[in-house]
C-alpha cells in the first residue's frame, strides 16, 4: 500500500467514528453536564434535612423551656405553700397569745384551769389557706395546747439532791452544773470551773450566773446532748417522725410512740416569777403593807393581820413557813426554822383542815383557815427583791407531772399521788397551796419543800405550732416561748426548726 492510501484511510476514520466512541463521548458529556431536574431534586433533599434539624432543635428548646417553666412553677407553688403553712402556724401562735392576753385582763380566781382549758380548746384551728396544730408531750402522754414551762423545775434553783434524781446523771456533772451557776472560781469536789474549759480550748467559760436556756446546759462538762434532749432533738416538746423511728435517723430512740425528752422534760430555765395575784392585782408585799391592806386583801382579822406583820419583819421570813407552820406558832416564834424543825412531821392542821387550839403564849391568835391561808398565799409575797433568784418561776402543781413531784422533788409517794388525785377531782384545779395542806402525807417537811418551789399558776409557755397548707399539704413549724407574767404578753424566744 502506498503512503497516499494509508493517509486516506485515517481521514475516514476520523471523520466517521464508530458507535462505541460516540456512546463514550455522550457519557462523558452527561457526567459533566447534570440535567436541571436532577439538580433541583438534590437541593430539595438538602432543604428537607435542614428543616427536620431545625424542627428538632426547636422542639428541644421548647421542651427545655417547658421543663424550666414547670420547675419554676412547681418551686413557686411550693414556696407559696410554705408561706401559707408558715402563716397558718403563726396564726396558731397569735391565737394562743390572744387567749393569754384575755385571761390576763379577765382573771378568774375561782378557776385555776380556765386558761389551760381555753388553750387546749383552741389548739387546733384553721385559716383560709391552712390549718394549725399545737400539742406537746409530758410524762409520756400527748396533750393538746402549748407546753406549760412551769410544769418543770427551774434549773437555776434546783438543789444538788434534786439534780441527783435526774436520769443518767452523776456527781461530777452535778458539781459542774453548780460551778457553772455559782459566782466563784473554786471548783466543787468533782466540778469544773474556767480552767477546765480553757485547758480544753472549748472557746467558752462558765457563765458564773443563771442559765439562760435549757440548751445552755449542754455546755457544761459531761452534760451531753443525749442526756439533756433525750429523743426531743429539736427541743420542741412534741414527738416528730425522726424521733420515733428507732435508729434509722438521728436521734436514737425507742420507737414506742412516746417522747422521752431527757432532762428537758423536768428542767427549764425560762420560767419567771408572777408579780400579779390570781385576782389580777399586784401581790401585796408583807414587808411594806399595813394591817388594813392585809385585812382587805385576805379576809383575816386584825389580830391575825398583826401576827402576819410581826412575822414579816423577821429577817428570814418566807411564804413557805406561812404554808407549813400554823400562824399561832409562827407569830410566837422568833425563829421559824426552829419551829419547823420542832414539828417537822405535822402541819398543825387536822386531816379535815381544822386547826387545833393553840396553847402557846400566842393563844389569842387564831390559825388561818384554808380560805384565809389560800388568799394570803395567792395575794401576798415575801420575796426579797435584792436576791438574784427573785425572778425565778415556780412549779405549777396543776400541771406538774407525777415523776417530777415524786422523783425530782422527792415528795412522799402517797403525798404526790394525793396531790394528783386532788387536782383531778376538782374541776377548777388547785386554787392555792392551801388545797394541799390537809392531804394524806402532808407533813411540815413536805409542805416546806412545796412552799419554796411550787405555786398554782403559770407564767411561761412554749408554743409548738405546726401549720399545714390546704393546697399541697406542706408543713411549717414555729416554736416560741411566751411570758404572760406581764401585759402585753412577751415573746422570749422565737425559732423555726
Amino acid at each position: 500500500m502506498t503512503l497516499g492510501s494509508i493517509i486516506s484511510v485515517c481521514n475516514r476514520a476520523i471523520q466517521a467514528p464508530d458507535v462505541h466512541a460516540n456512546n463514550f463521548r455522550a457519557h462523558c458529556l452527561d457526567a459533566h453536564n447534570i440535567h436541571p431536574l436532577n439538580q433541583f431534586a438534590r437541593r430539595k433533599g438538602v432543604v428537607t434535612i435542614m428543616v427536620i434539624w431545625a424542627i428538632a432543635i426547636a422542639s428541644i428548646i421548647v421542651a427545655a423551656t417547658q421543663i424550666l417553666a414547670f420547675r419554676e412553677a412547681t418551686i413557686g407553688r411550693e414556696c407559696l405553700s410554705r408561706v401559707q403553712a408558715r402563716w397558718a402556724a403563726r396564726a396558731g401562735v397569735e391565737t394562743m397569745i390572744a387567749i393569754m392576753e384575755w385571761h390576763n385582763a379577765n382573771p378568774d380566781p375561782d378557776d385555776a384551769l380556765a386558761l389551760t382549758r381555753d388553750l387546749e380548746g383552741n389548739a387546733f384551728g384553721e385559716v383560709e389557706t391552712g390549718t394549725w396544730d399545737i400539742r406537746h408531750f409530758i410524762d409520756g402522754q400527748e396533750w393538746a395546747g402549748p407546753m406549760d414551762e412551769n410544769s418543770k423545775l427551774n434549773i437555776n434553783v434546783v438543789t444538788r439532791m434534786q439534780l441527783l434524781e435526774l436520769p443518767n446523771i452523776s456527781q461530777d456533772i452535778v458539781d459542774s452544773i453548780n460551778d457553772w451557776r455559782d459566782a466563784d472560781e473554786e471548783p466543787q469536789q468533782m466540778g469544773a470551773e474556767a480552767d477546765y474549759y480553757r485547758n480544753r480550748s472549748l472557746g467558752y467559760e462558765p457563765r458564773n450566773g443563771n442559765f439562760h436556756s435549757i440548751a445552755e446546759l449542754e455546755l457544761v462538762a459531761g452534760a451531753w446532748p443525749q442526756y439533756v434532749r433525750g429523743e426531743d432533738w429539736n427541743l420542741n416538746g412534741r414527738l416528730d417522725p425522726n424521733e420515733d423511728d428507732g435508729k434509722r435517723t438521728t436521734p436514737d430512740d425507742n420507737a414506742n410512740g412516746k417522747l422521752d425528752a431527757g432532762w428537758s422534760q423536768y428542767l427549764t430555765a425560762s420560767t419567771r416569777s408572777i408579780t400579779k395575784s390570781v385576782s389580777g392585782q399586784e401581790r401585796l408585799d408583807l414587808r411594806k403593807a399595813n394591817s388594813e391592806e392585809i385585812i382587805s386583801r385576805t379576809g383575816v382579822d386584825s389580830t391575825q393581820a398583826a401576827a402576819i406583820l410581826t412575822y414579816a419583819k423577821v429577817g428570814n421570813a418566807r411564804m413557805a413557813n406561812i404554808l407549813s407552820v400554823p400562824l399561832s406558832q409562827l407569830s410566837g416564834s422568833r425563829n421559824p426554822s426552829a419551829t419547823g424543825a420542832a414539828s417537822a412531821n405535822r402541819t398543825g392542821r387536822s386531816s379535815a383542815g381544822r386547826t387545833p387550839t393553840p396553847t402557846t403564849t400566842a393563844a389569842t391568835v387564831k390559825n388561818l383557815d384554808n380560805k384565809q391561808l389560800g388568799l394570803v398565799l395567792n395575794e401576798c409575797t415575801l420575796e426579797n427583791t435584792r436576791t438574784a433568784q427573785v425572778n425565778i418561776g415556780k412549779v405549777n402543781l396543776n400541771t406538774a407531772s407525777r415523776t417530777l413531784l415524786r422523783d425530782i422533788l422527792q415528795l412522799d409517794t402517797r403525798y404526790a399521788d394525793s396531790i394528783l388525785s386532788r387536782r383531778i377531782s376538782k374541776q377548777s384545779g388547785l386554787l392555792s397551796l392551801a388545797d394541799i395542806v390537809d392531804l394524806p402525807g402532808a407533813t411540815q417537811e413536805q409542805l416546806q419543800i412545796l412552799g419554796q418551789v411550787a405555786d398554782v399558776a403559770s407564767s411561761v409557755y412554749m408554743i409548738s405550732s405546726r401549720g399545714r397548707a390546704n393546697t399541697s399539704g406542706a408543713e411549717a413549724e414555729i416554736v416560741v416561748l411566751v411570758d404572760r407574767s406581764e401585759s402585753p404578753v412577751r415573746i422570749l424566744e422565737y425559732r423555726e426548726p
